[in-house]
């Protein structure tokens, strides 16, 4: 059952869903303004980040030996607050930080990152634990679909293209892949349309499957929470490839800006041309 509402929008706004209308998929105005409606609720769903900022960051010194990674400054603020502009941007702002070198130090900012209207929590690694380790502290904290980010990149990504993706393709984890130039340095995906079948680690430049790498950004559902065992895990060494097996690994390839700073070289070249996340 449909009702017939009335209401007012901004003649801007209603300019971009009219370069919607096709006449086919989306037939008329009314039809547009639902299928937005419709995307952006169950879009409201994503409510949670974990940031992995645990690191040492060695790579970063003599940067890295007063500074933890994520408050190395990047335009005049600590690395991690430009992922925080990327997730308010989409509404997802409670955010799960786990935490190990110099944890005090990220930890003292928790109540002025909570001013910037973030639902701020940790998780401490009293030893290193990889990518998947922290997962499984927190899985009581991750009970409904989330984002895994890596805290050292500077990455602009459409969150909610990404999540109607993952959702159409029903998959456990879909993958934020970013194209670059030599992807010999990284783990470069072997894709079967969207379906992530392996990471190739380092492969040749003239023998990479792709030019499209992890860009360290993940959307995951609950239940690989329950895959992790306890202690150290890496999710890209010893999930990933279970995943990728089940026909439940996806890849979602995006043109926006990624910004790799794990080094002094990266880091340079973020700092001269990182363009920030813009609200619009």
């Amino acid at each position: 059952m449909k009702e017939r509402i009335t209401f007012t929008i901004d003649e801007k706004i209603l300019e971009k869903v009219d370069k919607l209308i096709d006449g086919l998929s989306i037939r008329n105005r009314s039809h547009a303004i639902e299928l937005i409606l419709s995307k952006y609720m169950n879009f409201r769903e994503l409510k949670t980040a974990f940031i992995l900022s645990g690191g040492k960051g060695t790579r970063l010194r003599p940067i890295t030996y007063e500074i933890p990674k994520a408050l190395v400054p990047v335009h005049g603020k600590p690395l991690i607050e430009h992922l925080f502009d990327l997730l308010k941007k989409y509404g997802v702002n409670d955010v799960v930080l786990s935490v190990g070198y110099m944890k005090d130090k990220v930890i003292s900012k928790k109540d002025e990152w909570s001013r910037l209207g973030l639902n701020i929590s940790f998780v401490e690694e009293q030893k290193a634990l990889g990518t998947g380790g922290p997962l499984r502290l927190a899985k009581d904290k991750l009970t409904k679909t989330f984002i895994v980010s890596n805290g050292d990149e500077l990455k602009n990504i459409n969150i909610m293209e990404m999540y109607e993706a993952h959702k159409k393709n029903r998959a456990l984890v879909t993958i934020a892949l970013t194209t670059v130039n030599d992807p010999s340095q990284y783990g470069v995906a072997r894709l079967e349309g969207n379906r992530i079948v392996e990471f190739v680690e380092k492969p040749k430049k003239d023998k990479a499957p792709s030019n499209l790498i992890n860009a360290g950004f993940y959307i995951l559902e609950p239940e690989v929470t329950e895959m992790i065992p306890e202690g150290k895990c890496s999710l890209e060494k010893q999930i990933f490839p279970k995943l990728a097996k089940m026909g439940r690994l996806f890849g979602f390839p995006f043109s926006g800006q990624w910004f790799d700073t794990g080094n002094l070289d990266r880091y340079e070249r973020a700092l001269k041309e990182w363009k920030g996340i813009k609200s619009e």
